[in-house]
Protein backbone atom coordinates (compact mmCIF):
# COMPACT_ATOMS: atom_id res chain seq x y z
CA UNK A 1 0.00 0.00 0.00
CA UNK A 2 1.09 3.50 -0.80
CA UNK A 3 1.09 6.54 1.55
CA UNK A 4 -2.15 7.75 -0.60
CA UNK A 5 -5.45 8.66 2.42
CA UNK A 6 -8.06 6.22 1.27
CA UNK A 7 -10.99 8.44 1.78
CA UNK A 8 -13.88 9.81 0.28
CA UNK A 9 -16.47 13.13 1.21
CA UNK A 10 -19.90 12.81 -0.45
CA UNK A 11 -23.15 15.68 -0.30
CA UNK A 12 -26.42 14.42 -1.86
CA UNK A 13 -29.21 17.00 -1.76
CA UNK A 14 -32.49 15.62 -3.40
CA UNK A 15 -36.39 17.00 -2.86
CA UNK A 16 -36.23 14.02 -0.40
CA UNK A 17 -32.79 14.32 1.51
CA UNK A 18 -29.93 15.48 2.42
CA UNK A 19 -26.67 13.33 3.26
CA UNK A 20 -22.97 14.53 3.93
CA UNK A 21 -20.96 11.00 4.41
CA UNK A 22 -17.20 10.98 4.63
CA UNK A 23 -15.40 7.52 4.90
CA UNK A 24 -11.68 7.02 5.42
CA UNK A 25 -10.96 3.31 5.01
CA UNK A 26 -7.59 3.11 7.29
CA UNK A 27 -8.60 4.71 10.40
CA UNK A 28 -9.48 3.86 14.04
CA UNK A 29 -12.97 3.31 14.01
CA UNK A 30 -13.55 6.34 15.27
CA UNK A 31 -17.54 7.87 13.84
CA UNK A 32 -20.16 10.73 14.09
CA UNK A 33 -23.93 9.11 12.85
CA UNK A 34 -26.83 11.53 12.98
CA UNK A 35 -29.46 10.23 10.74
CA UNK A 36 -32.87 10.26 12.74
CA UNK A 37 -32.94 6.69 12.60
CA UNK A 38 -31.75 4.96 15.70
CA UNK A 39 -31.22 1.89 14.65
CA UNK A 40 -29.65 2.38 11.25
CA UNK A 41 -27.11 4.51 13.18
CA UNK A 42 -26.39 2.14 15.75
CA UNK A 43 -25.45 -0.17 12.79
CA UNK A 44 -23.15 2.02 10.91
CA UNK A 45 -21.86 2.74 14.13
CA UNK A 46 -21.13 -1.02 14.50
CA UNK A 47 -19.58 -1.19 11.01
CA UNK A 48 -17.39 1.67 11.93
CA UNK A 49 -16.26 -0.22 15.14
CA UNK A 50 -15.34 -3.32 13.71
CA UNK A 51 -14.37 -2.53 10.29
CA UNK A 52 -11.76 0.35 11.60
CA UNK A 53 -13.22 3.18 9.23
CA UNK A 54 -13.69 6.32 10.19
CA UNK A 55 -17.10 7.15 9.02
CA UNK A 56 -19.20 10.12 10.02
CA UNK A 57 -22.62 10.70 8.64
CA UNK A 58 -24.92 13.71 8.86
CA UNK A 59 -28.74 12.66 7.17
CA UNK A 60 -32.21 14.74 6.73
CA UNK A 61 -35.26 13.10 5.63
CA UNK A 62 -38.30 12.90 4.41
CA UNK A 63 -38.81 10.77 7.55
CA UNK A 64 -42.40 12.14 8.49
CA UNK A 65 -43.44 10.33 5.03
CA UNK A 66 -41.17 6.81 5.55
CA UNK A 67 -37.46 6.40 6.40
CA UNK A 68 -37.45 4.94 2.55
CA UNK A 69 -35.32 7.95 0.99
CA UNK A 70 -32.88 8.20 3.39
CA UNK A 71 -31.98 4.55 3.92
CA UNK A 72 -31.42 4.54 0.29
CA UNK A 73 -29.71 7.80 -0.02
CA UNK A 74 -27.35 7.10 2.94
CA UNK A 75 -26.79 3.81 0.76
CA UNK A 76 -25.80 5.91 -2.48
CA UNK A 77 -23.63 7.78 -0.65
CA UNK A 78 -22.08 5.00 1.41
CA UNK A 79 -21.25 3.01 -1.92
CA UNK A 80 -20.09 6.27 -3.79
CA UNK A 81 -18.08 6.99 -0.83
CA UNK A 82 -16.64 3.32 -1.07
CA UNK A 83 -15.84 3.33 -4.40
CA UNK A 84 -14.09 6.70 -4.08
CA UNK A 85 -12.22 5.42 -1.47
CA UNK A 86 -10.97 2.13 -3.17
CA UNK A 87 -9.74 3.49 -5.83
CA UNK A 88 -7.75 1.74 -8.15
CA UNK A 89 -7.95 -1.07 -5.71
CA UNK A 90 -4.16 -1.31 -5.89
CA UNK A 91 -3.18 -3.64 -2.56
CA UNK A 92 -6.51 -4.87 -1.79
CA UNK A 93 -7.81 -8.47 -2.62
CA UNK A 94 -10.74 -8.46 -5.16
CA UNK A 95 -12.96 -11.35 -2.86
CA UNK A 96 -13.68 -11.51 0.62
CA UNK A 97 -15.71 -12.96 3.08
CA UNK A 98 -16.89 -13.21 6.97
CA UNK A 99 -19.34 -15.40 8.70
CA UNK A 100 -20.30 -13.52 11.98
CA UNK A 101 -22.57 -15.10 14.63
CA UNK A 102 -24.47 -12.54 17.24
CA UNK A 103 -25.73 -14.50 19.72
CA UNK A 104 -27.92 -17.22 18.30
CA UNK A 105 -27.62 -15.28 14.86
CA UNK A 106 -25.01 -16.63 12.26
CA UNK A 107 -24.59 -14.26 9.19
CA UNK A 108 -22.35 -14.68 6.17
CA UNK A 109 -21.08 -11.83 3.85
CA UNK A 110 -19.22 -11.98 0.88
CA UNK A 111 -17.88 -9.75 -1.42
CA UNK A 112 -16.15 -9.51 -4.72
CA UNK A 113 -15.08 -5.63 -5.95
CA UNK A 114 -15.51 -6.86 -9.55
CA UNK A 115 -17.05 -3.35 -10.76
CA UNK A 116 -20.32 -5.46 -11.41
CA UNK A 117 -23.01 -4.56 -8.97
CA UNK A 118 -24.57 -7.52 -7.83
CA UNK A 119 -26.59 -7.83 -4.47
CA UNK A 120 -27.79 -11.47 -3.10
CA UNK A 121 -30.06 -10.86 -0.14
CA UNK A 122 -31.40 -13.73 1.49
CA UNK A 123 -31.92 -12.42 5.16
CA UNK A 124 -35.08 -13.74 6.20
CA UNK A 125 -36.14 -11.35 9.39
CA UNK A 126 -38.90 -12.46 11.75
CA UNK A 127 -39.84 -9.19 12.67
CA UNK A 128 -40.92 -6.10 10.72
CA UNK A 129 -39.66 -3.83 12.82
CA UNK A 130 -36.72 -3.05 14.99
CA UNK A 131 -37.73 0.01 17.21
CA UNK A 132 -38.74 2.15 14.55
CA UNK A 133 -36.83 0.86 11.96
CA UNK A 134 -38.22 -1.14 9.19
CA UNK A 135 -36.52 -3.95 8.64
CA UNK A 136 -37.26 -4.31 4.71
CA UNK A 137 -34.94 -1.51 4.12
CA UNK A 138 -31.89 -2.97 5.15
CA UNK A 139 -32.55 -4.98 1.43
CA UNK A 140 -32.70 -1.30 0.03
CA UNK A 141 -29.47 0.21 1.46
CA UNK A 142 -27.42 -2.96 0.48
CA UNK A 143 -29.02 -2.67 -2.70
CA UNK A 144 -28.30 1.02 -3.41
CA UNK A 145 -24.78 0.23 -1.56
CA UNK A 146 -23.85 -2.37 -4.50
CA UNK A 147 -25.20 -0.42 -7.39
CA UNK A 148 -23.25 2.88 -6.15
CA UNK A 149 -19.86 1.15 -5.48
CA UNK A 150 -19.82 -1.17 -8.23
CA UNK A 151 -19.64 -4.63 -6.04
CA UNK A 152 -21.13 -7.98 -5.97
CA UNK A 153 -22.80 -8.65 -2.67
CA UNK A 154 -23.74 -11.95 -1.11
CA UNK A 155 -25.79 -11.43 1.95
CA UNK A 156 -26.69 -14.82 3.86
CA UNK A 157 -28.67 -15.34 7.20
CA UNK A 158 -27.67 -19.09 8.14
CA UNK A 159 -29.40 -19.00 11.22
CA UNK A 160 -31.01 -16.27 13.78
CA UNK A 161 -34.41 -15.28 15.45
CA UNK A 162 -33.99 -12.65 17.07
CA UNK A 163 -34.56 -9.63 14.43
CA UNK A 164 -31.68 -6.96 16.25
CA UNK A 165 -29.18 -9.81 16.27
CA UNK A 166 -29.74 -10.38 12.76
Amino acid sequence: MSDEIRSAEIHRKTTETEILLRMELDGTGSYQIDTEMPFLGHMLALFSMHSLCNLKVWARGDTEVDDHHTVEDIGLCFGLALKQAIGDKKGLRRYGSATIPMDEALARVVVDLSGRPYLSYHVPVPGERVGTFATELVEEFFRAVVNSAGITLHIDLIRGSNSHHI
